[in-house]
């Protein structure tokens, strides 16, 4: 079992930032790849960004590219989004995800965070 711990959301001004931070628990977070999904209400969950085991390839959503940024640290169990230039359009319910898979799709996620709510306002 991995348990995941996501904080650092909240309420920000189009045009701002925020870093969104992810601890884990429980099985070897170095074992897995990790990455952000989100949800806007009445929209399905997308992916947003990974990264893999060692931290030297990432992948990003098209609409998130050149303003987000995924990183990890292994020795701290820690993976986080530093998000730029914020779009309202980036309001939804972000997750923290771990999978042995890249790259990630919702259906091969092996566990999830509880989520954090990310609202830019315009």
């Amino acid at each position: 079992q991995v348990q995941l711990v996501e904080s650092g959301g909240g309420l920000v001004q189009a045009g701002g930032s925020l870093r969104l931070s992810c601890t884990a628990s429980g099985r070897a977070f170095s074992a897995f790849a990790m990455g952000w999904f989100r949800q806007a209400p009445g929209k399905e969950r997308e992916f947003v960004t990974a990264i893999n085991i060692l931290g030297g390839r990432t992948y990003y959503a098209d609409s998130v590219k050149g303003r987000f940024t995924i990183s990890r640290v292994n020795a701290r169990n820690t993976v986080s989004l530093q998000m730029n230039s914020l779009k309202s359009e980036d309001t939804a319910v972000y997750y923290c995800a771990v999978s042995r898979i890249l790259p990630m799709t919702s259906p091969q996620i092996d566990y999830w965070g509880q989520g954090t709510q990310v609202t830019v306002s315009s």
